[in-house]
């Protein structure tokens, strides 16, 4: 029996993800399931890019708005409403286009999950307040218990850090040690997978323009609805941008600073989107503009000439 399909339109943000997904999907019938880490939280819209009421009407849309900003969520407990929903749509006989920018997310898809045990929540909560009165000093001590994940973690990145420490103090054992055992060397699906390259420069350009086009669009309304009930502790307000924007309303700074402070940092994401997919295997990068019709093409022959039932 063979192996459930899709195409995977991955990349950096701001690279135009969602409008060229769109697109595929309505060029073979089919709906889009998101691989997009910080799109699963309830409320958090604009400024996470989430597709509009509008697009989700011209395809379906999966995975979106699955937790609330006070909610952790995992990359296990993304797996499993992708699988289910990759499962349901296989089923119902429906082209499947993934969506997104997170490349953990897109990792466990292709290649399974590395099982690191019950997660501890007493201990990542202790862990998570130790990051926030002490980045340097946490990161000190993940590279004392496992210097491989510390090399392979940005040091902005306090989620993996706590998540790696977590597993080396419940477990007994280095995350880096089980997923070198575990190797993702799992193959669920036939995937063709497409990374959107856009070239640095006029990337910046777009997330500038982009920041502001939510502005204009209204996040600063939408971030001052979720200061009213979301304690400022929650893991919603790690989304970029968020807690700049909520900073500048407590007056903390001006709008301009919480907007340069917004698109520096989200300069910086793209930056470490593009190295991790970079190094991931058998992708195939193309330009959403001039390989447009192409990737189309590419697509709907993946998906649809493949089928057993077509022609």
């Amino acid at each position: 029996m063979s192996r459930p399909r899709f195409v995977a339109i991955v990349g950096p943000t701001a690279t135009g993800k969602t409008a060229l997904a769109l697109e595929v999907a309505e060029a073979v019938g089919g709906e889009i399931v998101s691989a997009d880490a910080r799109q699963i939280y309830r409320r958090l819209d604009i400024g996470t890019a989430k597709p509009t009421v509008a697009e989700r009407a011209r395809v379906p849309h999966h995975c979106l708005d699955l937790a609330e900003p006070v909610e952790r969520f995992d990359v296990g407990r993304f797996r499993a409403a992708a699988t289910q929903a990759i499962d349901r749509l296989t089923r119902a006989g429906r082209p499947i286009v993934i969506a997104g920018g997170t490349g953990l997310y897109v990792r466990v898809l292709l290649r399974g999950l590395c099982a690191t045990g019950v997660p501890n929540e007493r201990l990542r909560d202790a862990l998570t307040r130790a990051a926030e009165r002490e980045p340097a000093e946490l990161r000190r001590w993940l590279e004392r218990l496992d210097s491989p994940a510390a090399l392979r973690i940005h040091p902005n990145d306090r989620v993996r850090t706590v998540r790696a420490l977590e597993v080396a103090l419940s477990s007994g054992r280095r995350l880096s040690d089980q997923q070198s055992e575990h190797a993702f060397k799992e193959s669920p699906y036939e995937a063709l997978v497409l990374a959107l390259a856009v070239p640095p420069a006029t990337l910046a350009h777009r997330i500038e323009a982009r920041v502001h086009s939510m502005v204009a669009a209204g996040w600063l309304d939408e971030v001052a609805a979720l200061a009213t009930d979301v304690p400022a502790d929650a893991p919603g307000w790690q989304t970029l941008g968020y807690r700049e924007l909520r900073g500048h309303l407590a007056g903390e700074c001006t709008l301009d600073e919480a907007l340069a402070s917004t698109v520096s940092a989200t300069r910086r994401l793209a930056k470490r989107q593009r190295t991790w997919f970079r190094a991931e295997p058998g992708l195939r990068w193309v330009d959403p503009v001039l390989d447009r019709g192409s990737v189309v093409a590419q697509a709907r022959a993946f998906l649809v000439a493949n089928q057993p039932d077509a022609g």
